[in-house]
């Protein structure tokens, strides 16, 4: 081979390595989805709070006028406050319902502006969509938000950057209750979320049908005083990410 041909396929090799090197840095963050990666990789990210006996109660996909505000009457009556990841599509239609969390003692953080995830990098697009979501919270809410969750809990490099970029910290969760499928009930989510319902611990439940079976919110609903009893049982609290012990992002 001479010394031409040789140097070429150098190059060549080198441009795969560093275009897999960029494809893997989109994709591999997406693993803190699953949990045996998401204790040893992602700890941080997942949510684990300091906070003695304390779990965070967070909800996703609002707000939405018909389950949001039975979940606000239901915590409530239980004397608890929660994080609600909300959607920018969904405030700009119920900016009240969005002011109204914050009336009410909630914490408001943000899910994106749609629920979809972007196969590929893309960070001008990013943080254009972000900022948009973040400064709709803001602004329709009246408080400033600390948190962002990727729809899916699909965390890509884009949104990663374009959240750090805003002051927003990257949070998933480390128990749920799989709340959004057509079969789930009261009971059924607070056995799927039981085994994780420990100090420390993030929950992730819905508000909002948005992108779940019709109606599910309904088995969240149900399942929230099984839920505060259990927490209650063993003496923990049911508070929001403000409380959790969890470093917000960086201003």
């Amino acid at each position: 081979m001479s010394a031409a041909a040789h140097r070429a396929g150098t190059a060549v090799a080198a441009a795969l390595a560093a275009a897999t090197a960029v494809e893997f840095l989109h994709l591999a963050p997406a693993a803190v989805r699953l949990p045996p990666l998401r204790r040893t990789l992602a700890r941080r990210t997942a949510g684990h709070g300091t906070a003695p006996a304390h779990i965070a109660l967070t909800f996703d996909d609002g707000p939405d006028p018909r389950g949001t505000p039975y979940v606000l009457d239901a915590l409530d009556d239980l004397g608890a406050r929660a994080t609600f990841f909300l959607l920018g599509e969904m405030l700009e239609r119920a900016p009240a319902l969005g002011r109204e969390l914050v009336a009410r003692g909630h914490e408001v953080a943000v899910h994106g502006w749609y629920h979809r995830t972007q196969p590929y990098p893309a960070p001008v697009r990013d943080l254009r969509e972000l900022r948009r979501a973040t400064e709709a919270v803001a602004g329709l809410c009246g408080a400033r938000p600390q948190w962002y969750r990727p729809p899916y809990g699909v965390l890509t490099a884009g949104p990663a950057l374009a959240a750090r970029r805003l002051g927003l910290r990257s949070v998933l969760w480390t128990a749920w209750g799989r709340d959004w499928t057509a079969r789930a009930t009261g009971e059924s989510v607070y056995a799927t979320a039981r085994p994780g319902l420990t100090a420390g611990a993030t929950l992730l439940l819905h508000d909002s049908d948005r992108t779940s079976a019709p109606g599910s919110w309904r088995a969240t609903l149900a399942a929230l005083p099984l839920i505060a009893a259990h927490c209650r049982a063993h003496g923990l609290a049911l508070g929001p990410l403000r409380d959790h012990g969890v470093p917000p992002g960086r201003r």
